[in-house]
Order: C-alpha cells, then structure tokens, then sequence
C-alpha cells in the first residue's frame, strides 16, 4: 500500500506513506487500514485526504 500512495503522489515517500497508513488516514473500501504491507487488489478502493483510487488489473 505504501507503493499505491506514493505512486498516486499522496506522499513524498515511503517513510511518510507509513506514518500516515499507521495514523488511520488511509482507508481501503472503506474501512481504516492501517497495516502498511496490507495487499491490495483489482476492484479495492483506497482513500486518502479526500481523493480516492480505485486498483484495476
């Protein structure tokens, strides 16, 4: 998930992506997550700060 957020530009780096996934902030299909290796798969959807992504194959 770390990937995911730094991919769609919601954190600078990996270091950052884990503190905001360990604070609450990200959420996959709409439920808190907050295991940073968490595995996401095609049709989730994660939100984070008001934008939201879904993962296609």
């Amino acid at each position: 998930m770390c990937d995911l957020l730094k991919l769609e530009g919601w954190s600078e780096s990996g270091a950052q992506a884990k503190i905001v996934i360990a604070d609450g902030q990200v959420t996959v299909d709409g439920a808190v997550e907050t295991r940073k290796r968490c595995k996401i798969v095609a049709g989730q959807t994660v939100s984070f700060a008001g934008q939201s992504v879904t993962v296609t194959a």
